[in-house]
Parts: C-alpha cells; structure tokens; sequence
C-alpha cells in the first residue's frame, strides 16, 4: 500500500482508536441486554454531547433528553418500560462526545463515579444476579481481546512486515559484543557478530528485531539472558549469556543491538532530501549512485548486508574500497571508490599543565588536529556567528587551541565576548563570540554553545599539552601544516594516516618504526621542518589497531525486514492470533512490574497523543502493520481496564468477587474514597503519560 499522508494517517488512527473504544463498550453493551439491564446511554468519548440518535427520537445535535422533556414532559431515564412502549422511544441514548479519551454504556442504578447510585427497578443493574453481573463488567475486556486475535489473523494472513532480528554493528564494549560463550560454543569466540540472526532469548522465540529490544528491557537487574543465535557459515545454532545494563540516557534496560540494514540504497519519498546531501557529502552522487541501487561486493567479496560496508571500511587501513552497485534500471554495474576517514587515538591531559580540565584531545603519535565546530544550539548568541565545519584557528590569546585549551580559556575568561578567528570554505574570519555564563558540563563547552569535533579535513596541527608520545618533545608550532609522511605529499588527517599505517605494517611484528614527518611553518615564509618520531613497538601496536570510519551513514539503507506470514494457512493464522494476543498481555503486566520496580522509566509512558503521533508513522509502514499496531492497542486496552483498580473494570470485578463471598458489596463510604483514589491515580498517570507525549513531539523527550 501507498504511503499514507499524514493528515491521512492521523485521521486513520482516530478512527482506529476510536472503534477500539466502541468495541470495547459494546461487549459492555450487549453482556447488558443479554442480562437484561436496563441500558439508558451508550457514549463514544467524553464531555459534552456532540450528537445524539435515539430510537423513536432520531438523530439529533446534542443530547436527546431535552427533545424527550419537552415532547413526554420527562426525560427518558425517568420513564417505565411501559411508557417507552407507549411512546415508541428507544431505552438507550448512542452519542459521540467531545473528548476521544475513552466512552461508557449507562446503566440503570450504575456509576462508576457514584458508588451511592442504586436502584430497585426490576431492571436495574443491582437487581441482576452476582454472576451476570460479573459477565456484563469483563464483556468489555474480552471484545478487546477477541478483537485483537482477529486483528492479528488477518495481519498474519496478509503477512506484516517487520525488521528482522539480524545483528547489525555492535558497540565493542556493548552487552552483544561481550556475551560470553555457553560451553562447546566458546570456540567461537566471545561476542555476537553482524549478520548473526537472534533464534531465542531464554528459551522464547525471537520472530523480529523488537523481541530482542523488549527481552532486554524486561529483564531483571542483574540476571544474565541466554540467547542463541544462528551464524552465517556455521551449521549448529550457538548460545551466548548477555547480561542487559541499563541505558545510561534512562528509560530501558538495553543490550546495545542495532538492526541490520540491506544492500539497497533507501527509496523512501519522505528522506529522499537528506538521502540526496548524505551522497553528495560523501562524493557518491557524482557517480550517479542514489536511491534504488544495491551493493553487490566489496573488493571483490559479496556484500550480505549494508553493514558490510562500514566493517570493510574499518579494516581497509585507510585503502579505497572497489565496490560494485546494482542499478534498479537494469544490469548495469558502477564501481565505487569510498573514501574514509580516520579514527585518532584519545590522549591525556598532561597533568602538570595547570588547572584539571575535563577534557581529553585526540591525536595521533602526538599530533593534535585543530577543532571544528559539529553542531551549535539554535538559541545560543553565536548560532548567527558561527557554522558547522568552522575551523577554529585561535581563541582570545591562544593560537591554534585542542579541544582542551578552548575549553580551558572560555572557563578562564568567563561570561562576556571573546575574539575567535576561524577558518570557513578557505576564508579566515575574525568574529567575537559570546560567551553564556552557563555552568560547564562534561566535554563540552556550553557556554560556547557549541559541539567540537576533529577538524580533519586539513593537517593543521594544534597547539599540545600532550606528553610521552613521539611528537611531544619536538616543539611544533601551533597551525603548523603537515605536508609530507615519509616523503609523500598529505592534504588531510586521513592521507596522514594512511601513510603512518602503510610504513607501520611493514614492520616486524614486536618491534619499533620511525615515521618521517615534513612540516610547513605558520610563519609568513613557510619554511619547511623534518621531524623523525620514534615509535615503541607498543605505540605501533596502537596506531594498527585503530580503525577507519567511512564518510556516509548506514542510514542510507533501508533496514533489512522480513515478512512475519502465515504462508495463507487459516489455522496457523489463527494459532498464531492467538499466540500473539497472549504474548502481549503477559508483556504488559510485565511492563507494568517493571515500572514499579524502576527498570523501565516513567517517561517511557505514552498518553492518547503519543499512541496517536506513533500511530501516524506506523500507518507510513503499511495497511497490514496499522492492523497489527491497533490490534497491540486492544491487547493493551484490555488488560488495562482489567487491572485491580477503583472505576475501571477490573476494580468493579474485584467488588462482585467480594459481594459474592460477603453476600454485600464493600460499603459505600469505602467505594467513594476508593474511586477518589482510582481516579487521582488514573488522571496522575494520565497527566504525565500526556507531558511525555508532549516532549516527545517537540524533541525533549
């Protein structure tokens, strides 16, 4: 299907949302007049009365009631049953109210938000046994449910297409990549791998990559999962323990997993901009790649998944990448050349520099690159100074600062103005830069308003406070410019590297090397300075094991999917409904321990607004994939009106339970002061799942 609009999608959901509620009345609905209770009001929504229709009455603009008065001289929840007869008027009011935050049906001697309401009419909600009453309370509950096993047939028969519980890059120190290896697999070595398909998670079976998220995220503090996994080229499934950590921006308990993305260049209409300028970037537009093509090898490997491409350029030392593309227009092949640039080696400060700074400069054998400016806050004075890619070239009185001395000199100077020169498409600028007087948090300078990276793009060398490396006893000059490794001409970070790399991996294994460097003074005459850096065979071992990031994003791909089918069988569909349903109420009584016990955030709440705003994007994904996210809302929808609280249905059930072992219902006085409380907690819980929302749309969140 089509994407959707997103006033379309927005629509659709409502709607969705909207039928859930109906649903769910309606179970209440006829459980009613199956026990023969008298029904005077059947509400989608809340709030006022936007129309009405009663039977006998018709349809009409607002309530009924005042129609019904003036025609009978009484309301109609005021009338017998004879008198309805008589008057041909319908007992039950359908209306649609203003707020779509859920709906009621309106019995006769019943009020959630009255427990004193009582009546003895032979049809009254009272007057009914224990029995059906119980019936007519948990009718809602169970339309919900049998709803969603329907829904969840009808998406399996179609077939839903999910991302596929395949590992993509793995953070080193994250909980995938150090899993430990379960007896004869420890031969394999520790740590998940790209393109190792998740089969199980303690014993449950992993159908997509969000079981694998929500297995973490369910976990207990401190208790290890078994996953097992099956490995492209090794014939026998293998199980690793991985132990989830909490994820340190809050919210979830995660096992640091990323999916898997495809070969193939991203089609989507919706990010076809930054698709385009993610290509142009990176020097891929102008060789014609763009959305549609595939990768199909690497240095003349197959290529399984788009992930390949970043693991190849990590270990490529800094070489070209020959890779061959897939034109959707037909067999027509392109051989690519991917540049990438260089990962540098995080120093320390040297201590005897002055005041702790807590900020550490990359470098690389003790060469500092200047600093860039990555990003600026919007809000900040400097936004109209200063842009992405500025390189800073001084700072008040320091010439050529590291990340560490221009942090270290915006503390000094303190709030106010401070001269920055700066380096911008080959112009230098002299600009003055406010400084904010906001407190000074981790790595970054804040008062700056800026976000620092590696100015990588030139082999400019700043100033160092670096010690013990091969560069730090030579003297260099801030803003000196490397020109030559080992004799070869270099024009950024990434030749400097590559030539490094190239002498050091012709060296003995254990032993030392020494890297020639030619630098060009910032004097006005430029003269030229051989340096010869001495390096341990512990440094060369460093320098070899730094990788290579390549200069485009795997959000390029699209992220590789599957389609979760019943293969059109109708019994397996219904197996699988109802596997699914079950699946998703033990999940969400287990989310709901889990935020008592504060391993899932109260921030990760969702109100109406979000499960609407969530909704408008699934739609994006397909008709098949609304079904199955409205038939996840319908799980939810009823195990949360079933949970044992005052003015929902589970509450009210927990009641008849104790009125059919009491032979009384709890007392009124106890009934009020529980739906005062029932009601507090619901209306807290919703306030905040709404504030959540509402940071969520904006970007705080």
């Amino acid at each position: 299907m089509d994407a959707l609009t997103t006033g379309g999608n927005l629509l659709l959901i409502i709607l969705g949302f909207c039928l859930l509620i109906a649903l769910h009345e309606l179970g209440h609905f006829l459980a009613a007049r199956w026990a023969r209770i008298r029904v005077h009001a059947f509400a989608i929504g809340m709030g006022p009365v936007i129309f009405a229709y009663r039977p006998g009455l018709g349809m009409r603009l607002g309530s009924t009631e005042k129609l019904a008065l003036a025609r009978f001289g009484k309301p109609v929840h005021q009338m017998s049953d004879a008198e309805l007869a008589e008057h041909r008027v319908g007992e039950t009011e359908y209306s649609l109210r203003l707020l779509p935050i859920g709906g009621f049906v309106g019995m006769l001697g019943q009020d959630d938000m009255d427990p004193s309401a009582r009546s003895d009419a032979p049809r009254s909600y009272q007057r009914a046994s224990v029995g059906s009453r119980m019936v007519v309370v948990s009718a809602g509950v169970i339309a919900n449910l049998l709803l969603a096993v329907v829904l969840f047939i009808v998406a399996f028969m179609v077939g839903v297409r999910f991302e596929s519980p395949v590992m993509g890059i793995l953070p080193e120190e994250g909980a995938m990549a150090q899993a430990v290896p379960i007896g004869g697999d420890a031969a394999q070595g520790r740590g998940l791998r790209p393109g190792d398909r998740v089969l199980s998670i303690d014993g449950s079976s992993v159908l997509t990559f969000a079981d694998v998220r929500i297995a973490a995220a369910m976990s207990k503090p401190g208790q290890s999962l078994v996953v097992e996994v099956a490995r492209p080229g090794v014939a026998d499934p293998l199980r690793y323990l991985a132990e989830p950590r909490d994820d340190p921006r809050g919210g979830v308990r995660t096992l640091n997993v990323a999916p898997a993305f495809n070969r193939t260049i991203t089609t989507d209409p919706r990010v076809a901009s930054d698709v385009e300028k993610a290509l142009d970037s990176t020097g891929l537009g102008a060789s014609g790649l763009g959305p549609g093509w595939s990768l199909l090898s690497i240095n003349d490997h197959p290529a399984q998944l788009g992930d390949d491409l970043v693991l190849a350029a990590r270990a490529s030392h800094g070489e070209p990448l020959r890779t061959q593309w897939l034109s959707p227009g037909g067999e027509r092949q392109i051989e690519v050349t991917i540049e990438t640039t260089p990962e540098l080696i995080i120093g320390r400060a040297d201590e005897g520099a002055g005041t702790a700074i807590p900020t550490r400069d990359s470098h690389l054998l003790g060469l500092v690159p200047l600093v860039e400016v990555a990003a600026i806050e919007k809000d900040h004075p400097n936004a109209a100074l200063l842009k992405p890619g500025d390189v800073i070239l001084a700072a008040g009185q320091v010439t050529g600062p590291s990340a560490r001395s221009l942090v270290a000199t915006v503390r000094e100077r303190g709030a106010g103005l401070m001269p920055l020169r700066i380096l911008r498409d080959g112009s230098v600028l002299n600009v003055d830069a406010t400084i904010a007087s906001a407190e000074f948090v981790g790595d970054r300078p804040p008062r700056l308003g800026i976000t620092l990276a590696s100015a990588l793009d030139a082999t400019l060398v700043a100033a160092s406070a670096l010690t013990g490396e091969p560069a730090s006893d030579h003297a260099i000059l801030p803003l000196s410019r490397i020109d030559r490794v080992n004799g070869v001409t270099v024009t950024t970070w990434g030749d400097v590297r590559r030539e490094i790399d190239r002498a050091l991996r012709n060296q003995a294994e254990g032993r030392g090397a020494v890297i020639a460097i030619d630098l060009l003074s910032p004097t006005a005459d430029g003269a030229r300075r051989s340096l010869e850096l001495t390096l341990t065979p512990a440094q060369v071992s460093e320098v070899l094991a730094l990788g290579w990031t390549p200069r485009f994003v795997l959000a390029l791909f699209d992220p590789l999917d599957e389609v979760l089918t019943a293969g059109g069988n109708p019994i397996r569909a219904v197996g699988m409904g109802f596997r699914q349903t079950w699946r998703l109420v033990l999940l969400t009584y287990l989310t709901l321990d889990r935020l008592f016990r504060g391993t899932v955030a109260v921030k990760e709440l969702h109100g109406p607004v979000g499960i609407v705003h969530i909704g408008s994007r699934v739609a994006d994904r397909g008709f098949m994939y609304l079904i199955f996210f409205l038939a996840m809302i319908s799980v939810n929808l009823a195990v949360l009106n079933f949970l044992p609280l005052p003015i929902v249905d589970g509450g009210l059930f927990l009641y008849l339970v104790y009125e059919k072992f009491r032979g009384r219902p709890p007392s009124i006085a106890f009934q009020n002061a529980a739906a005062l409380l029932g009601l507090a907690l619901i209306v807290g819980v919703f306030l905040i799942a709404s504030y959540n929302d509402v940071m969520r749309l904006f970007g705080r969140g």
